[in-house]
């Protein structure tokens, strides 16, 4: 089989691998469709800690299944499916407390490589995270299980309150925001976003932002948006560490800031003590998701979201350099590889 194996950054190199036989409870998987994602952008570009080098590339996924190993009755081959790269082991005393999403094996034990024919899915995550794909969804939208899976968990951090008729700043116009964009405004918040392109503005505003602003405006827009009380609640979906700090700007008293956007191990980054203290203020990170995650996500995906706009153009596996290029120079959102 074909698969896309990342040497260092910026260079992929298209290797003709044996095809993987599933054993017991593991499935194996004939890639239809996977997709770009963050991630694997700062991978090529420079490398990233949880994606190893040289090795297999890619985590956005869905297909067919090609083979069952023993033990499998839910599956069959032909079955078309839709699965994350992860679960957790229900075995550690993070998963003893329900943090799945924290579990001390879930990035030991997760698969890269769906840039590929063929990806096995070993059983950990057929149990947990492996489903059928509906007939309603595209081999595409369906590859965007995983990443919509990470947002339902973020908006899950405010506790799973309702949050019709709440005010929510999203700091940030990629895929992720433009997800958490379409979740929350269907859970009734207003919707303030912001981001540096124009088009993609303008794609915010169609999908139902009731305010969109370049970053240079922020400050005036927030007050407008909120006569200046400040946002319920700050998504910040970019990873830069002046961003980081500067959300302590948009938020009310008793707001919460959810930090999305990953950024380097041993960085840092300063608050005001007194907003956080007196203006009792909860800031907290968002990590990857849990298996009640997935479920959400699944449904969805089944049926409520449209997200097939997310998808701007598509590759072949030989020409997987040239979307990561694009996506360099910030032309498209997502790139779906299809092998």
């Amino acid at each position: 089989m074909l698969a896309c194996y990342l040497i260092k950054p910026e260079q992929i190199e298209l290797r003709d691998l044996p095809i993987p036989e599933p054993s017991d409870g593991e499935i194996l998987v004939k890639v239809e469709a996977a997709l770009t994602c963050g991630t694997d952008l700062k991978a090529f570009l420079r490398g990233h800690s949880l994606i190893p080098m040289p090795g297999p590339f890619g985590h956005e996924f869905s297909g067919t299944i090609a083979e069952v190993g023993k033990k499998i009755r839910k599956f069959k081959p032909g079955d078309s499916v839709m699965s994350v790269h992860t679960a957790p082991c229900l075995k550690c005393l993070y998963c003893a407390k329900k943090a799945f999403n924290l579990c001390e094996n879930l990035m030991s034990n997760k698969i890269l490589g769906a840039y590929a024919e063929y990806i096995l899915i070993p059983s950990h995550i057929v149990r947990q995270n492996l489903y059928h794909k509906p007939s309603n969804l595209s081999f595409e939208e369906a590859a965007l299980l995983e990443p919509l899976s990470c947002v339902v968990h973020s908006i899950n951090n405010i506790n799973k309150l309702n949050l019709k008729g709440s005010k929510s700043l999203i700091i940030g116009t990629g895929p992720i925001g433009f997800l958490h964009l379409l979740c929350l405004k269907l859970k009734g918040s207003e919707v303030l976003i912001t981001g540096l392109e124009s088009d993609r503005l303008q794609i915010a505003k169609d999908k139902g932002a009731d305010m969109v602003t370049p970053p240079s405006e922020l400050d005036k827009a927030t007050n407008d948006f909120t006569n200046g009380m400040g946002v319920d609640y700050v998504f910040e979906c970019t990873g830069q560490l002046d961003v980081w700090e500067r959300c302590i700007n948009y938020v009310r008293r008793g707001g919460k800031i959810i930090l999305f956007g990953g950024a380097k191990k041993d960085t840092i980054v300063t608050y005001d003590t007194y907003r956080l203290h007196y203006d009792e203020i909860t800031v907290q990170g968002s990590f990857h998701f849990k298996p009640e995650d997935v479920r959400i996500a699944l449904k969805l995906l089944r049926d409520i979201l449209k997200t097939s706009f997310l998808i701007s153009g598509r590759y072949p596996l030989k020409d997987i350099a040239i979307p990561f290029r694009k996506l360099s120079k910030g032309e498209g959102l997502k790139y779906a590889i299809i092998p």
